[in-house]
C-alpha cells in the first residue's frame, strides 16, 4: 500500500511540474548577446515640470543665516507613505494647490506649476532680491513626492518613493525584487503622464535598446506594468482545469486499490 501511495505522489508531482513547463532561457535573460559598449547619459533632459499637488521642499540660505531662517519655516502637509504601510503621516513641505501656487513666507502666493526646478528657484530668488529681503539668496528646491509604481510579475509590487529624484527602470525593478521567472521581459509597459496626456510605451529588456531609450530614466508618477508570459498563463489555466480531475482520479485509484488489497 505504501508503494502505491508513493507512486501516486510521484505522478502528482510529475504532473504539476509538466503543466508549469519550462521557460525559454533566452526569454528569461536580460540584454541577450550584448557586447561591451558605451551609451550617452541622457539624465540631463529629465528635469520634471512642477505640477499641481506636488509636494516641495524649499530651503533658503544666504550670508546672513539668521535672516534666512525666517524663510525656512515650511508648512506641514498630510502625505501618504505609500512605499510601506500606506499610512498617513505629517510631512513638512509646500503643497502646490490646484491653481499651481504655493504660499511662501513674506512672498505670499508664488506660481510653481509649469516651471522646472531651476526656473522656480530663480523666480523665488528674484522675488526675494527685488524686495531686498536678502542679499544673494541661494534657493534649493526638492521634490518630496517623487514616486514610481511597479506592478505585475515582480517579486514585490510596490509604490517606490525616491529621495534623490533620479531612478532608472532597472533600479525600480530591483527595488521591487526583480522580475519573476514568469515575467514577459520583451514587453514591459511604461505609463507616463505628460502635458495632461498619458503615454504608453513598450520596452524590450532582452535587447540593449533600453540604454539609448528616453525611458531609461523614470519620471515621477511613472507606472511600470510587467505582463505574465504564456508559460504562467498556460500553466495557471491547465492547473485550474486538470489538477482537480487528476487528484480526484488518483484518490479514486488509491481507495480502490486499498479496498481490493484487504
Amino acid at each position: 500500500m505504501k508503494a502505491v501511495q508513493s507512486l501516486v505522489l510521484a505522478v502528482a508531482i510529475l504532473f504539476s511540474f509538466t503543466v508549469t513547463s519550462c521557460t525559454n532561457t533566452r526569454q528569461a535573460v536580460y540584454f541577450n548577446n550584448i557586447q561591451e559598449s558605451e551609451y550617452l547619459d541622457k539624465a540631463e533632459s529629465l528635469e520634471p515640470v512642477i505640477q499641481a499637488n506636488d509636494l516641495l521642499s524649499i530651503t533658503v540660505s544666504s550670508m546672513n543665516p539668521a535672516a534666512s531662517e525666517i524663510f525656512n519655516v515650511s508648512s506641514t502637509t498630510n502625505a501618504r507613505n505609500a512605499s510601506a504601510t500606506n499610512s498617513i503621516s505629517q510631512v513638512a513641505g509646500y503643497l502646490v494647490d490646484p491653481d499651481g501656487y504655493i504660499q511662501f513666507p513674506f512672498l505670499g502666493r508664488v506660481k510653481a506649476a509649469g516651471l522646472n526646478k531651476k526656473d522656480f528657484q530663480n523666480a523665488i530668488k528674484d522675488e526675494i532680491s527685488q524686495r531686498k529681503l536678502l542679499i544673494d539668496p541661494i534657493i534649493d528646491v526638492r521634490y518630496l513626492n517623487y514616486k514610481v509604481s511597479v506592478l505585475g510579475e515582480v517579486a514585490r509590487p510596490a509604490v517606490l518613493t525616491v529621495p534623490n529624484e533620479k531612478l532608472t527602470l532597472l533600479e525600480a525593478l530591483g527595488l521591487a525584487g526583480d522580475l519573476t521567472i514568469y515575467a514577459k521581459r520583451d514587453n514591459i509597459l511604461l505609463i507616463r503622464e505628460e502635458g495632461g496626456k498619458k503615454k504608453l510605451t513598450r520596452i524590450d529588456l532582452t535587447t540593449d535598446a533600453l540604454f539609448t531609450s528616453p525611458y531609461y530614466y523614470l519620471k515621477s508618477n511613472d507606472i511600470i506594468y510587467v505582463e505574465p508570459n504564456k508559460t504562467k498563463i498556460a500553466g495557471a489555466g491547465a492547473t485550474r482545469q486538470w489538477l482537480p480531475l487528476v487528484l480526484s482520479s488518483l484518490t479514486l485509484v488509491v481507495v480502490s486499490i486499498d479496498r481490493l488489497s484487504r
